[in-house]
């Protein structure tokens, strides 16, 4: 079996997936590693375990890859996210760094957000006033975490004085910001969260880059797994066959764990069910407008609030990458109450909530829509996960690996990337590496050898 240095696997990681690796891919058989899910996480570990040289299938549930990270350009004749969009701190970024140039354009976001009033933008001083209360917030729930006994949620953290920028304030922070309203967050969680205030776009679409980045690689699509035997040996069933491995990497989301979608025989530890179910994913969607004529008058990308009193409530993206579309974002117990009523109920608020805040004009705009409505997708169940008050810890526990036989990968068991592609994509690579050196595949440095201790007898005389 070929031996790597952790040096020499990195490079060749990097030029990796130039063509196929594996060709076909196989749906039955024996392979070193079986992936189960295409999604950010899954291709980032495939990559790195077809460049160590080692066979490995990608079992993918759904009839595409990038599992919530998808591009769409049939509905409005552009490219347009229908699931993750916003690239995060892209000069650290793993998915950006990899874009192919020329091809691949990956531009900043503008810088900063604007805020409606009724149907006037907010005055300089109101907009001071918004930020501070964000600012506070976050600081205040920052201080519970850890200066607190106890995890609480991040409702309970908030400052008491918010007064008419509370609402505001819990939606970016919860909805928005985690697709859970804020008393279903952990404080500890969030703070945990790394900063997320650079971000970027890719003009051809986040999720054509995933699917260019996978490539070459052995993905087997419409193959969903429905069973893993991991007593004696390691298979893996699907309706296509079964497979034999030597490990497995779950991408899986964690509501599609914890809604048995994939029998485990024995059964997962119940730590490990345990964690999913407090890993729960939030409620996010999109409802995409075509807008003639710019009649909202923002810019390119522009993010626009509104100084809301209640929770019925979105955030805009404007004229996305230069296009028509706007995007209405809802999320947390609305939008997913929202998402339940169907597609016509979503443009119907989106379109109501656009003439609120910018005049009658806007509706007679509205050309062709859309909406998403990921609680429904039979393979996601949600959009990420934000850990439940008390449970940040689950993160961790649903990283260990079952038995030296199953890992898990994706956003939810990144402590400080969760719900981020490029969180997804480093916990693949992550896992990719321990697997890799489980099997031997990947030598771990030598340790230095300690100097003898000197001798203490002069001192002790």
């Amino acid at each position: 079996m070929p031996r790597l240095s952790r040096r020499s696997f990195l490079a060749a990681s990097a030029a990796a997936i130039a063509g196929p690796v594996l060709g076909a891919a196989a749906t039955s058989g024996e392979v070193d590693v079986a992936i189960v899910g295409a999604g950010a996480a899954g291709i980032a570990a495939a990559r790195r375990i077809a460049a160590a040289g080692q066979r490995v299938a990608v079992l993918e549930a759904d009839d595409r890859v990038g599992g919530r990270c998808i591009t769409d350009t049939r509905t409005f004749g552009v490219p347009v996210d229908r699931g993750a969009h916003w690239i995060h701190t892209p000069d650290i970024n793993p998915v950006a760094k990899l874009a192919p140039r020329p091809g691949f354009d990956i531009y900043p976001a503008p810088p900063g957000q604007k805020l409606r009033i009724a149907r006037r933008n907010a005055r300089e001083g109101e907009m001071e006033d918004f930020l501070s209360a964000l600012v506070r917030s976050n600081r205040a729930i920052t201080d519970a975490a850890t200066r607190g006994k106890s995890d609480v949620s991040c409702a309970q953290a908030l400052p008491k004085d918010l007064g008419e920028w509370r609402a505001t304030v819990e939606f970016v922070l919860g909805p928005y910001g985690c697709g859970k309203d804020l008393n279903e967050v952990s404080a500890l969680d969030l703070s945990k969260s790394s900063e997320r205030d650079t971000a970027a776009f890719c003009r051809q679409g986040f999720g054509a880059l995933l699917a260019r980045l996978a490539q070459g690689l052995p993905v087997q699509v419409a193959t969903p797994v429905t069973r893993i035997d991991w007593g004696l040996g390691l298979d893996v069933a699907t309706e296509k066959g079964r497979m034999s491995a030597r490990a497995v990497i779950v991408t899986a989301s964690t509501n599609v764990l914890t809604a048995g979608k994939i029998k485990f025989s024995p059964d997962l530890p119940r730590r490990q069910i345990e964690a999913a179910t407090k890993l729960k994913l939030g409620s996010y969607d999109h409802v995409l407008l075509e807008l003639a004529g710019n009649p909202l008058d923002l810019q390119n990308d522009d993010l626009v609030f509104e100084k809301s009193e209640r929770g019925r409530t979105a955030a805009l993206l404007a004229n996305m990458s230069g296009t028509a579309l706007a995007m209405a974002e809802v999320g947390g117990n609305f939008g997913r109450e929202l998402a339940a009523q169907g597609q016509p109920a979503m443009v119907a608020f989106a379109s109501d909530w656009l003439v609120q805040l910018f005049g009658a004009d806007v509706r007679k705009a509205i050309k062709r829509t859309s909406a998403t409505r990921w609680n429904e997708e039979p393979w996601v169940l949600g959009a990420w996960s934000a850990a439940s008050p008390g449970n940040q810890s689950a993160r961790r526990t649903l990283a260990e690996p079952v038995g030296n036989k199953i890992w898990f990968a994706g956003e939810a068991v990144h402590e400080t990337l969760w719900g981020t592609v490029g969180g997804a994509w480093e916990s693949g690579e992550r896992v990719a590496e321990a697997v890799l050196r489980r099997l031997g595949v990947i030598k771990e440095p030598e340790k230095p050898k300690r100097p003898p201790p000197k001798s203490t007898s002069s001192r002790r005389r």
